[in-house]
């Protein structure tokens, strides 16, 4: 029964992985270098499930299909591993505040501590590695030239105007339908999730 049920995590792991790289596929560009995409569904759904530490293992087979198999990338890989970090930022303090007391409510304050803490990592990793490196790697300009050519005259204002909102955005609007949604997938996942979200 312990293997089998191993075993069964195992496979939805993957298939949550799978889940969130097609969805990492259909994403969009919002504004400047940034795509929106719903691919931390399927990571926060494990993640709610088993713990952090599944949520960050889907979080990573995401990005692995997505150099393996989805084509070249079109950010240098700047923007997978911007992802995955961003990603794990927001996954890793939601699932552990809603992994000790299943309810909706703890589930609401762990997704709000998760968009902060997204929005805070995102914004010193841009400044600090993800913008410069994009810069430097894809386009082959510095960090000044890059501003200028998404039409900004300080690394301030693009912080401001781009990246804290696309942020804020994307935790918002990944976590609004992780909240829609959860209470029926878990009952799936696992038969003593349905006492989640009570």
């Amino acid at each position: 029964m312990k293997r089998r049920n191993s075993i069964r995590k195992l496979s939805i792991i993957g298939i949550l992985g799978a889940l969130a790289f097609v969805l990492m596929l259909l994403s969009f560009t919002i504004v400047g270098p940034y795509k929106l995409d719903f691919s931390e569904i399927p990571v926060m759904i494990g993640a709610f499930a088993y713990g952090p530490i599944v949520g960050v293992t889907i979080e990573a087979i995401k990005i692995l299909l997505d150099i393996i198999l989805g084509g070249p990338s079109d950010t240098a890989y700047v923007g997978e591993l911007a992802n995955f970090l961003i990603g794990v930022s927001f996954v890793v303090p939601a699932s552990f505040i809603y992994f000790k007391h299943k309810t909706k409510k703890q589930a609401i304050i762990g997704l709000a501590v998760g968009t902060v803490v997204m929005v805070i990592t995102g914004v010193l990793l841009n400044i600090y590695l993800l913008l410069p490196l994009y810069a430097k790697l894809y386009f082959g300009m510095s960090l000044d030239a890059l501003l200028a050519f998404y039409g900004f005259d300080s690394l301030f204002k693009f912080i401001v105007i781009t990246t804290i909102p696309f942020n804020l955005l994307k935790a918002g609007a990944n976590s609004i339908i992780l909240l829609l949604i959860y209470k029926r997938v878990s009952v799936v996942l696992k038969s003593k999730d349905s006492e989640d979200f009570e």
